[in-house]
């Protein structure tokens, strides 16, 4: 039953986050001014904020109080709370910021995970914990209009602590009854906390702007991650927040008071800025070519673990005994985990199967030995944990024998991803760094388990994917300084239309695929439509023929991969040896050498994009050495620095293991 409110509780959280982002893109239009405003609209606003609080519980609480410490631990949970506090918020008129202030009531209540008893009795705990918190915020209004970030610090005092207790029945014995409940109030509580919050609402205008009074209603959802928010200075339970409501606030406008030729230098104005903009789009004539691509790229010799948890995660794919048999390391698609993002789909196939490759050839070399060097922010004992979990899986499912398997703990792994732009990344590197190295002098493991010159890497073939040089280019020039926004509407043959934007730069870039779908080439009427500063609309249109990017089957190529270290451009010996001695001698005689650089999303985009670029460029000069030294001058480069760009990298970004390989560098050896 327990666990049946939960899953009810959860779906409610979903839905009202998606309700609220369909109010916030949905409402407003209808509901912005009809006529020329009269006044001003306020730069103070006042008003009052109700929601509903979403807390889930992670961690573990049992000692409940000074004199009450139940027989079963509880582990995280969930419930909802309400929000109540006023507000107040200050921004000028058309500026991207501002400030806002909040105070009020906040529940954290919420029912913990049903537990058993040694005597397999069921125990409930609840509580109403309760606090007055306080929210101080930076407003961001990226477009300068009605939608808007805010982010800040939340200081939290304790206002109700009680819990309820009550240890059932067994169901097993219909004698028995249920225990008495109890009451009391936890003990070792925080009085304050101190974490953050990030979040967006849309205004949406409930008055004209011909009246002096203004009252807007704002949806808004934020986030309070579970840093910082541990109710109790004992024990590991924390909570984590999704915030989910509506302000409604009210401000007071100045009179508008112009002369008609101040209001006719304002109408020509726009004209300076629309003027230059230039609208062209570029689809490339490529034809459709039939290539299938051969990958070739090296497997990370770590196992990355949640915080807080010393157990091999579940996107590892684990086997039984059973199926050890018939496990090859060259048909790891048959054991392929069902929670893969597509963009990485192909490689991370191998990558999630590293403990079973690394039995498989430990089977198959008996002499080999392993060390696993676990690393944890919490201290070698947690680090030397991870690393047993994995030694256990080993020995229990491949039967390696235990003394072929060394395990030792460390504070953080001897090569550590180190934060180069202050705190903001710091739980993304937290989770880079909590991970099992996997250390081999033996050279028939696999690559990078050792340091010599023995590459094993893996391989796997694929359906190219359409490159990046096939996008459709839509280059805008002027429109970062005339618009505020602008979007495109792409209408087909048949009269269908696709919507893409918002853009804030001079050049959109967008994958055919997403435009034509499955059609092969096609004309279509391209209209884009630009939002000034002073809130007035300036349209484009262009007619272009566009042929889709489509793979087949008659040519081959060939992929590798080569991982960069943390903020590195530079390539490792390990692989400028690789890249010599196996990538160049496959160059293809007169083929082209297309070279992607990548950065993960840690740090300053501009800076992970000239990282990317620099990482293509190493390459690059790698590979023509090698070629210029072996008598050959046929091949020709192409290189690009994607950066963090999320559209066009090859992994997520959801866990360590995608940002490890978004750290890389793509050749395609194409004939």
């Amino acid at each position: 039953m327990k666990a049946h409110q939960a899953r009810f509780f959860k779906n409610v959280a979903k839905k009202s986050t998606f309700l609220c982002l369909i109010l916030l893109v949905a409402i407003s239009g209808p509901l912005q001014g009809q006529t020329e405003a009269e006044y001003t609209a306020p730069s103070w606003w006042f008003g009052a904020a109700a929601g509903a609080n979403f807390n889930f519980y992670r961690g573990s609480t049992q000692q409940l109080d000074a004199a009450f410490k139940p027989l079963v631990t509880f582990h995280d949970g969930f419930g909802v709370g309400l929000y109540l506090s006023p507000t107040i918020e200050y921004y000028r008129p058309n500026s991207m910021w501002g400030m806002m202030f909040q105070f009020g009531y906040d529940s954290r209540q919420g029912t913990f995970t049903e537990a058993f008893s040694p005597c397999n009795c069921p125990a409930d705990l609840s509580t109403s914990l309760s606090y007055l918190t306080i929210e101080p915020s930076l407003r961001f209004a990226p477009f300068k209009s009605s939608f808007y970030l805010y982010a800040g610090p939340r200081v939290a005092l304790n206002l109700n602590q009680s819990y309820t207790y009550q240890l059932k029945a067994n169901p097993a014995f219909s004698d028995q009854v249920d225990g008495p409940i109890i009451e009391g109030e936890f003990s070792e509580v925080n009085n304050i906390i101190i974490s953050g919050q990030i979040g967006a609402r849309y205004d949406i205008p409930l008055s004209s702007a011909n009246k002096k009074t203004q009252f807007v209603l704002s949806p808004f959802i934020s986030f309070q991650p579970y840093f910082g928010q541990n109710p109790r200075a004992i024990e590991t339970w924390n909570i984590t927040t999704l915030r989910a409501g509506a302000t409604l606030k009210f401000g007071r406008g100045r009179k508008v008071s112009q002369p008609e030729e101040k209001i006719a230098k304002q109408e020509k104005a726009i004209v300076v800025p629309v003027a230059k903009v230039g609208f062209t789009v570029n689809a490339p004539k490529n034809i459709p070519q039939k290539r299938r691509v051969k990958e070739t790229f090296p497997v990370l010799n770590y196992v990355f673990f949640d915080v807080g948890s010393t157990e091999i995660p579940k996107r590892y794919v684990s086997l039984n005994q059973s199926e050890v048999a018939g496990f090859k390391e060259e048909k790891v698609d048959l054991f392929t985990p069902k929670d893969l993002s597509g963009r990485s789909e192909r490689q991370m196939i191998v990558y999630y199967n590293v403990l079973n490759i690394l039995g498989d050839r430990m089977v198959k070399n008996p002499t080999t030995k392993v060390t696993l060097v676990g690393s944890s922010e919490k201290g070698p004992e947690d680090a030397r944990m991870m690393a047993e979990s994995v030694k256990t899986y080993l020995v229990s499912v491949f039967a390696i024998d235990a003394a072929r398997i060394v395990t030792e703990g460390r504070d953080s792994p001897k090569i550590t991803s180190n934060n180069t732009d202050g705190a903001t990344r710091l739980v993304l590197l937290r989770e880079d760094n909590r991970r099992v190295s996997i250390q081999s002098s033996s050279p028939k493991l696999m690559m990078e388990f050792q340091s010599g010159p023995d590459a094993q890497p893996a391989e796997a073939t694929a359906v190219q994917q359409a490159p990046v040089e096939s996008y459709v280019t839509f280059n805008n020039d002027g429109a970062k300084k005339a618009f505020t926004s602008w979007s495109l509407k792409i209408k087909d043959d048949k009269g269908q239309v696709k919507t893409f934007g918002p853009f804030t730069e001079d050049v959109a870039v967008i994958p055919g695929k997403d435009i034509m779908g499955s059609t092969p080439e096609g004309t279509y009427q391209v209209q884009m439509i630009g939002r000034t500063k002073d809130n007035k609309t300036v349209e484009k249109e262009a007619e272009v023929k566009m042929v889709l990017w489509t793979p087949s089957e008659t040519a081959v190529a060939m992929r590798f991969s080569v991982p960069f270290a943390f903020n590195e451009s530079s390539t490792t010996p390990m692989y400028v040896k690789y890249l010599r001695e196996v990538v160049a001698p496959k160059v293809p005689k007169n083929g082209k050498i297309v070279i992607h650089g990548y950065a993960d999303m840690i740090g300053d985009a501009g800076h992970n994009k000239s990282l990317s670029q620099a990482r293509a460029n190493d390459v690059k000069g790698i590979l023509e050495t090698a070629l210029s030294k072996a008598g050959r001058s046929d091949a020709s480069f192409e290189v690009h620095g994607v950066g963090e760009d999320p559209e066009l990298s090859q992994f997520g970004n959801k866990y360590a293991e995608e940002r490890f390989y978004n750290r890389s560098v793509v050749i395609d050896l194409l004939p």
